[in-house]
């Protein structure tokens, strides 16, 4: 069973979301919030394994309290909820950890389905959806930027494998530019995550661009070298 908790300041947002999500057999919502501390709160008292986060909540707004959650070694997955025009918050809230994020405007049956991908370790983001909002607010490291010593330890093969994340191309993609197999991808991604303490490919594509191997701009599409 996914249990959910549901962060949002407006009670009849969380209404709509408890019924669509209740009406699913293998989904529980245990728990409401109507700001950033009730839901630090609620992840202590009701265990969520996923987080639905507004973003703009009283007090402690979604953002820091994402921040507080995904920096708990077995803490919930945070599937951060928005409109077109908190693009820079999302940025934030991805860069904090948070797995994805989803338009309040989403039809029920993605919700559903998003809430499934997040309990089952998905990154709810399109790599390319994720390239174009991080191209939009990432700082491009300055000529000379030391590059960290984590991706270092990697192989060229796996640095390769990162760069091609941050391009916004799929693991068959991957495989078919390096002519090998989607399971030796997801090898080497496995490998890359680990070395660099990753959870997941939206994380993957932050790094890529906030270390300099992937530049803004460049790449614009996904299949060009």
């Amino acid at each position: 069973m996914i249990r959910v908790l549901i962060a949002d300041d407006q009670e009849l947002v969380r209404a709509g979301f408890r019924m669509i999500l209740d009406a699913q057999p293998d989904i529980d919502v245990v728990g409401e919030a109507a700001d950033g501390a009730q839901a630090l709160a609620a992840v202590d008292t009701c265990a969520p394994g996923v987080v639905l986060m507004d973003i703009r909540m009283p007090d402690m707004d979604g953002l820091t309290a994402t921040r507080a959650i995904t920096a708990r070694a077995d803490g919930p997955r945070v599937l951060v909820l928005t409109t077109f025009d908190t693009e820079e918050y999302v940025y934030q809230a991805l860069r904090a950890g948070a797995a994805g994020f989803l338009l309040k405007t989403a039809p029920p049956q993605r919700l559903v389905d998003a809430v499934r991908m997040i309990s089952d370790g998905e990154a709810l983001l399109a790599p390319t959806i994720t390239r174009r909002l991080i191209e939009t607010y990432v700082r491009t490291p300055p000529p000379g930027h030391t590059v960290p010593a984590a991706l270092a330890s990697l192989t060229d093969r796996e640095r390769d494998v990162l760069h091609a994340i941050g391009r916004g191309l799929s693991n068959a993609e991957i495989a078919a530019d390096f002519v090998v197999s989607e399971a030796t991808v997801k090898t080497h991604i496995n490998r890359l995550f680990a070395k660099l303490g990753l959870r997941d490919r939206v994380q993957a594509v932050v790094l890529a661009y906030e270390s300099g191997l992937v530049h803004p701009g460049a790449d614009a599409d996904a299949h060009s070298r």
